[in-house]
């Protein structure tokens, strides 16, 4: 694909504008979701995308055959998008005064997420249980229980640390899993 893209942009850097179109054509999907999964919004996509391409065109003249196009047309468009996303930074400030309000400011607009301390007490109680439930597996369940949710290890680093095939690794977690289940509905 490289060579077919380094053939068009040859021929659109001699005058062939048709040239241009082929290579839109094998970016432009890829171009696009790039655009959406930053900006989240179909219209928006669609227009950095097209203004990559143009962008491209226009500036085809500085690209470094030696370089990759895609890499270079998707660096265009992400410039572009983060652009975007800088210029929709809201035009208000938490510490502004709210209109209409004695004194308060947007902080006030925000709602409290701190815990109650019932609520903290009884998920302190919980994971105590669990924790006292873990201890109680086998230890060759609890060890790859421990590393897979209490580290948050990977399955493949969980296999090297404890030096076992990955099938027995998952199998280990599946059981572990259900025999902490069973524990845990057995209180």
């Amino acid at each position: 694909m490289d060579a077919l893209v380094k053939k068009r942009i040859k021929q659109v850097l001699k005058g062939d504008q048709n040239a241009f179109a082929d290579i839109v054509s094998l970016y432009q999907h890829k171009l696009y979701q790039i655009c959406y999964r930053m900006l989240g919004n179909k219209q928006e996509a669609e227009d950095i995308a097209q203004e990559a391409f143009v962008r491209a065109y226009i500036n085809l003249h500085t690209f470094d055959p030696k370089r990759k196009f895609s890499t270079w047309l998707y660096r265009i468009a992400t410039n572009l998008c983060i652009d975007r996303i800088r210029k929709k930074k809201p035009d208000y400030y938490l510490d502004a005064e709210v209109d209409g309000t004695d004194g308060l400011n947007m902080y006030s607009h925000i709602a409290n997420d701190d815990q109650l301390p019932e609520d903290a007490a009884l998920q302190m109680e919980f994971q105590e249980r669990i924790q006292h439930e873990i201890s109680k597996l086998p230890e060759k369940y609890r060890t790859v229980i421990v590393l897979k949710y209490i580290e948050e290890c990977s399955l493949q680093e969980i296999s090297e640390i404890l030096d076992l095939p990955l099938g027995t690794v998952k199998t280990r977690i599946h059981r572990g899993r259900e025999a902490l289940r069973k524990q845990l509905n057995e209180l």
